[in-house]
C-alpha cells in the first residue's frame, strides 16, 4: 500500500512542472485554479477544497488508471471472440445472438447508473462496477455452453457501462480541478490499453493459453488497481439538491449533445463493423492491407484523443466538433469517391481522427450541466449516444442490400455532416 502510495506521488512530482505550464497556458479565466494547501487522499478536490497540484495530480493517475483497466477488460474479451465461437462451433447467427447480449447489458444499466451515482457517489460506482466488470469477465472464461456466454456477457455489458458513466463522471470532476478540458485524454489511455490488450489476448492466443487462464490474468491485474487507486478517486460529486428520478429526460442542451453523439457514434460503430468488410470488398484490398486500414483508423483514432483537449481549448468545443464532423463526413466521402487502396487509406485515417473525440467532448459538455447531477447528465447522453452505435452497423447493412456498399457509406456520410450542423446550432456554456 505504501509503496504505490509512494508511486503515485512520484510521477505526480515528476510531472507537476509540465501541468503547470500547461495549466498556465490552457486554464480559461473562470477555471477553478488549483490550491496549494494539503490534502487528504480521496477528500473532494474542488473549490472548495484545498489541494496542492501533486495531490491533484495522483486523483488525475488513479481515474486514468480506471480507464486504462476498462480498456484491458473490454479488449480482452473482444480478442478472444474466435476462440469461443471456434471452441463451441457456433453459426455466425449463433454468435450475433451471443453478442446481442452485450448491448442488451449496456441497456439495462443506463437507467441504475445515474441514479446510484447520485446517491452513492460516482467514487462507489466506481468501485462497485469496476468488481463486477472483472469477475464478470472470469465469468465468460469459465463458461462452457452458449446460454452461460449470453448470461455473463450480459453481465459483462451491465458493469461495463455503470463504469464507463461512473469514471466519465470522475474525470469531469478532475476537469474542474485542473480548470481545463481533460477528458478527450483519458479516453485516449482507454484507446492505448485496448491495443495492449489486443496484443496480449494475439500472443496468448499464439501460446494456446485459454480464455479461462487469459481471463483470470486480466482479472487478477483489477486487483491491485480496485484497492489501490480507489482510494485516490474524489469521494463526493457536486450535485443539485433537488431529489433526482431514477431515469432523467434531457433538457433541451443535452437533448442537443446526445444527438451530436448520436450521430457520431453511428458513423463509428459503422466503421467499426464495415471498414474491414469496405476495404475488402469495394477496395479490393487482401487481408493483410485491409487489417491495415482498420488498425490505422484505429491508431489515428486514438492519437487524436491525446490532441483533441488542446483543440479544444484553443479554438472552442464548438469548432472543434464542427471539425471532427466535417474530418469523418471528408474521409467517407474520399473513400467513396476513390475506392483505391491509398486515397481509402487515407480516408479511414480521416475518419479515425473526426470521430476520435466528439464523444468525449460531449460527456465533457453534459457533465457541467447546471440542471441534472454529472452522472445523471452523462448517462442522458450516453443513453442517446449508445443507440447510434447499435443502429448504425445494422443499418449499413440494410443500405448496403439497397443501394451498394459504397451508396451506404454516402449514408454515414451524412451523419458525420449532421454532426456538423447540430454542433452549429447548439448553444455551448462556458
Amino acid at each position: 500500500m505504501q509503496l504505490y502510495n509512494t508511486l503515485l506521488h512520484n510521477i505526480a512530482i515528476m510531472t507537476h512542472q509540465h501541468n503547470r505550464e500547461i495549466c498556465a497556458a490552457d486554464a480559461s479565466p473562470s477555471a477553478t485554479p488549483l490550491a496549494t494547501a494539503t490534502h487528504t487522499p480521496g477528500e473532494p478536490l474542488d473549490s472548495g477544497t484545498a489541494a496542492t497540484a501533486v495531490q491533484a495530480r495522483v486523483t488525475r493517475v488513479a481515474v486514468s488508471v480506471f480507464f486504462l483497466l476498462h480498456g484491458l477488460c473490454f479488449a480482452s474479451w473482444a480478442s478472444r471472440i474466435p476462440t469461443f465461437q471456434s471452441a463451441l462451433q457456433l453459426s455466425e447467427s449463433a454468435l450475433g445472438t451471443i453478442l446481442f447480449a452485450l448491448p442488451m447489458g449496456f441497456f439495462i444499466s443506463l437507467p441504475f447508473s445515474g441514479w446510484l451515482i447520485a446517491r452513492l457517489s460516482s467514487r462507489r460506482v466506481v468501485l462497485l462496477s469496476s468488481t463486477g466488470y472483472a469477475l464478470s469477465l472470469l465469468g465468460i472464461g469459465f463458461s462452457n455452453t452458449g446460454i452461460q456466454i449470453f448470461a455473463a456477457l450480459l453481465i459483462f455489458g451491465f458493469f461495463a457501462n455503470m463504469l464507463n458513466i461512473s469514471m466519465n463522471t470522475q474525470a469531469v470532476a478532475v476537469e474542474r480541478i485542473y480548470g481545463k478540458r481533460l477528458l478527450a485524454t483519458f479516453h485516449g489511455l482507454w484507446s492505448l490499453a485496448g491495443f495492449a490488450s489486443a496484443a496480449l489476448g494475439t500472443w496468448m492466443i499464439g501460446l494456446e493459453l485459454s480464455p479461462r487462464i487469459h481471463f483470470t490474468f486480466i482479472a487478477l491485474v483489477f486487483v491491485p488497481g480496485i484497492i489501490l487507486a480507489g482510494r485516490h478517486l474524489i469521494k463526493h460529486d457536486e450535485q443539485p439538491k433537488e431529489k433526482l428520478p431514477l431515469l432523467a429526460m434531457p433538457d433541451k442542451a443535452l437533448l442537443g449533445l446526445g444527438l451530436i453523439a448520436f450521430c457520431s457514434m453511428m458513423v463509428e460503430g459503422g466503421m467499426f463493423d464495415w471498414s474491414g468488410v469496405y476495404m475488402s470488398k469495394v477496395v479490393h484490398a487482401d487481408k493483410a492491407q485491409a487489417a491495415l486500414g482498420y488498425t490505422l483508423f484505429m491508431i489515428a483514432m486514438a492519437a487524436m484523443r491525446f490532441a483533441a483537449d488542446s483543440i479544444t481549448v484553443r479554438f472552442g468545443l464548438k469548432r472543434t466538433l464542427q471539425g471532427s464532423g466535417m474530418l469523418a463526413a471528408t474521409g467517407l466521402l474520399l473513400a467513396v469517391a476513390a475506392p483505391q487502396y491509398t486515397p481509402a487509406i487515407l480516408g479511414l485515417i480521416l475518419v479515425g481522427m473526426g470521430v476520435s473525440s466528439v464523444v468525449p467532448m460531449v460527456y465533457s459538455a453534459a457533465g457541467r450541466s447546471r440542471t441534472l447531477s454529472a452522472g445523471t447528465a452523462i448517462t442522458a447522453v450516453s443513453s442517446l449516444g449508445f443507440m447510434g452505435f447499435l443502429i448504425g452497423p445494422p443499418a449499413i447493412g440494410y443500405l448496403a442490400a439497397a443501394v451498394t456498399l459504397r451508396g451506404s457509406f454516402i449514408g454515414l456520410a451524412v451523419m458525420a455532416l449532421c454532426v456538423v450542423i447540430l454542433a452549429s446550432v447548439q448553444r455551448f456554456g462556458k
